[in-house]
């Protein structure tokens, strides 16, 4: 009997990939021998290897261009204090922008100056709209 997979969690992202069947089958074989506990679990642990494996390559990229690693949760409040400031954000990404679910659409296109995010975005409908705006007509 197989094992459930586990739940999909705010910090994951289903993505999907061919492989050969050559390739599949020294997967399944590794997974049955216990090297890992699942098809996910070895392709997981080999993309973290390679990203590992470039690191000191990418590092002085984040820093240039000023990049936030992880979770950049974007609140309600930061954006009002961007407003009553007058002041705009130029929000750049590595992982997860969250945008908190009661930001206006129309606070987001008058604080975002421009965005971008390698990862994932999660914002409602109408944010996401304004934030795809912000990637190409507002950009530095």
């Amino acid at each position: 009997m197989a094992t459930p997979s586990p739940a999909r969690t705010a910090d994951t992202e289903k993505i999907t990939i061919n492989l050969g069947f050559v390739d599949l089958g020294r997967i399944d074989l590794l997974v049955r021998e216990g090297f890992y506990a699942s098809r996910s679990d070895l392709i997981r642990a080999a993309i973290r290897a390679q990203l590992d494996r470039h690191d000191n390559a990418v590092a002085p990229t984040i820093i240039r261009d000023d990049f936030v690693m992880g979770l950049r949760d974007v609140t309600l409040t930061e954006l009002q204090g961007l407003a009553d400031a007058n002041h705009m954000l130029d929000l750049r990404v590595i992982g997860l922008a969250r945008f908190a679910s009661d930001i206006p659409a129309e606070l987001v296109s008058a604080t975002i100056r421009s965005i971008e995010v390698l990862g994932t975005i999660q914002a409602s409908a109408e944010v996401r709209k304004v934030l795809d705006a912000c990637r190409y007509s507002k950009g530095r």
